[in-house]
């Protein structure tokens, strides 16, 4: 059998390829607010960070010890020790994700499964704002360019969260919570150099008399290529620029946030090559820009309600000569109330709206028809936490969720959780949740021109996940604590792609069905005042069948692309006063579709504050070998080398 490669872009369009019977089709992104102290969370006790206050898994203010559901925090912290220079970098530090690199800037990301070039079952918000992108339920991580100084923390919920944050929340919901500005007052000056690249940030932060709050800031980022395991050099070089601003004030009950992004760059796109023709494209650089803004409002009401409304848009551009060219502006407005405690029930309430206006330049290779799309998508939920005795709460929610594509979609919700005693949580969950189908599920033609060989699929439906949860969260000492929760999820309906044999032609379809088993679970030790131990791991298996009238051409391609083990160790350790030593370890099993060969990756960082205000870091990672590929063919991934970093960051 003869195939086609043909990529529109490696972090795009990550593969579309047509073999002489069929099409695979891949499209790649691979390729809020509460309270935490306003000290350095490098100060927090044992106990503090223990109790670190979340809002993701209930849409309130709540202890994470609290919380019935697989959540992992990422602190700001737990980010600067890393040595992370970029967002998917920093969420490496969470067991409870695959985060499989590719290229310079390709990464494929996914919770509890299903990761691929489009990882299309997790949603992805920074600030409130989802940035997923309707034409193929996934994320561009290469210009998520989030200023990692200023996160203030990451809530990673491994599981569905459809009731409150909607469809493609089906396996997980990152969520980037970035620092207030009043906690990032006066200057900051941040320069980083390594084998990876090169990253430059300046922030400053002022306030005004009536009690208000602002900072801006500018950051470049510069990526260098790679090289893949043959020596081949991959076209992968990247730069960025990106600047911004957030002011927050408020008064009596009232508090305001608004904030603003906007950021223009560029980068290389690896050449495809043909098996068929022996031909090789030369492909142009792609162009990336953007711009966003967000506006939120909230209110403390009497009694402990709360309301608040979120507004933002957001508008990307994206080119990738000579494939296709995207302009997509997206506006939402959000509405939420929390109701004031009535007897054993807390509930709370919201609504949205949200619509999308996505532009294509189609070319003769890929086609989306129709070319200019507007879409809408509107919501309400209301969920009910009911306190049946002081040491047992239900949760009981549902949401609403309706889409041109499907029509009306309904994502129901139960949590139980049983405080065992003081320190201890038992918690259940059982939940309905779906993935919505995208432009890419529906609106796709190949070639760009007729006669079509891939001709969308008119009729494909959401996806829909029964997910089935029960876990433990415990403080047993006051020098360690530790969570593990055990899934079990029926998927339905799943993407397959069908084939009409006269005339020939492939269509999108859903006639894939299966499950997924697996067990998650992650601890931290205070071994001494000054050290402290981190570990994880998480264990997954999937069967997924095709059912009996598909002919699905691409059904072992949805298989062997999760690891069936991860696991993650970290010692952060106090040296002095002035300097401290982290050492990482982190080891992913094998893949076997492609065959990507399991790696164990070692990173060590040293930090040295000569003086207040003043910070220097050196490092390597990725030690243990000579290079190690994460996801995709070894013909065209990129090998991660074991490289230096340095960086040095001053406040003033």
């Amino acid at each position: 059998m003869s195939w086609l490669p043909f990529k529109a872009h490696r972090h795009g369009f990550s593969a579309l390829c047509v073999p002489a019977v069929g099409v695979v089709l891949g499209l790649g992104a691979l390729d809020g607010h509460a309270a935490v102290s306003t000290r350095e969370l490098a100060n927090l006790s044992f106990d503090e960070l223990a109790n670190i206050r979340i809002t993701s898994v209930s849409k309130k203010d709540e202890r994470l010890g609290d919380a019935a559901a697989s959540v992992f925090v990422i602190t700001q912290d737990d980010i600067r020790r890393s040595g992370a220079i970029s967002l998917p970098e920093a969420l490496r530090l969470a067991p409870n994700l695959h985060v499989a690199q590719a290229s310079a800037n390709g990464y494929a990301i996914s919770a509890r499964g299903f990761n691929n070039s489009a990882a299309n079952k997790l949603l992805v918000l920074i600030d409130g704002r989802s940035v997923y992108t309707p034409l193929f339920s996934g994320v561009f991580w290469d210009v998520q360019n989030v200023v990692l100084e200023d996160v203030e923390r990451i809530e990673v919920i491994s599981g569905p969260g459809g009731t409150l944050w909607g469809t493609n929340a089906v396996n997980g919901v990152i969520n980037v919570i970035t620092r207030s500005a009043k906690d990032t007052q006066g200057t900051l000056a941040a320069v980083g150099a390594g084998g990876r690249g090169a990253d430059a940030v300046l922030r400053y932060g002022g306030s005004w008399r009536e009690g208000g709050s602002y900072r801006v800031y500018g950051k470049y980022a510069d990526r260098r290529p790679t090289e893949t395991a043959a020596g081949t050099a991959v076209d992968d070089a990247s730069h960025m620029a990106q600047t911004g601003f957030r002011m927050d004030w408020g008064r009596a009950d009232d508090q305001w946030t608004v904030q603003g992004n906007a950021y223009d760059g560029g980068e290389g796109q690896p050449a495809p090559g043909s098996i068929v023709t022996g031909a090789r494209f030369t492909l142009g650089p792609i162009a990336l820009s953007g711009a966003n803004l967000l506006t939120r409002w909230e209110r403390t009401l009497d009694q402990g309600g709360r309301v608040s409304v979120q507004a933002y848009y957001d508008g990307t551009r994206r080119t990738v000569p000579p494939t296709f060219s995207e302009s997509l502006d997206i506006v939402d407005v959000q509405l939420q109330h929390a109701l004031s405690p009535m007897g054993m029930h807390a509930p709370v309430w919201g609504l949205g709206y949200r619509y999308g206006m996505d532009r294509v330049d189609n070319s003769p290779f890929i086609a989306f028809l129709p070319a200019q799309l507007d879409q809408k998508w509107a919501n309400v939920f209301a969920q009910d936490e009911m306190a049946l005795r002081d040491d047992l709460r239900l949760t009981l929610g549902a949401r609403i969720e309706r889409n041109d594509y499907t029509g009306n979609e309904f994502l129901p919700n139960a949590r139980l959780a049983w405080k065992v005693a003081p320190d201890h949580l038992l918690w259940g969950a059982a939940s309905r949740t779906v993935r919505a189908p995208s432009r890419l599920d529906r609106d796709v033609f190949v070639p760009g021109v007729a006669p079509f060989l891939l001709v969308g699929g008119p009729d494909v439906r959401s996806e829909i996940a029964h997910v089935f949860e029960i876990g433990y969260r415990g403080q047993p000492s006051e020098r360690l604590s530790y969570s593990a929760a055990l899934y079990h999820a029926d998927y339905d309906h799943l993407r397959t792609q069908e084939v009409i044999r006269s005339p020939l032609s492939v269509f999108f379809s859903n006639r894939m069905e299966g499950s997924t088993n697996g067990l998650e679970m992650w601890g931290t030790y205070q071994a001494t005042p000054a050290w402290r131990l981190r570990g994880g791991w998480a264990t997954h298996r999937a069967s997924l069948t095709l059912k009996p009238d598909s002919n699905n051409l691409a059904a072992p391609l949805n298989v062997g692309k999760d690891p069936a083990h991860m696991w993650q160790l970290r010692s952060s350790l106090d040296l002095s006063g002035q300097s401290e030593l982290d050492v990482g370890i982190r080891h992913v099993a094998a893949l076997s579709n492609p065959e990507v060969p399991a790696y164990t990756a070692l990173d060590i960082r040293y930090g040295w504050r000569p003086r207040p205000g003043l910070a220097v870091a050196v490092g390597v990672q990725n030690l243990g070998g000579t290079g190690h590929g994460e996801f995709t063919d070894v013909r065209t991934r990129s090998e991660l080398m074991p490289s230096l970093f340095f960086k040095l960051l001053a406040r003033f």
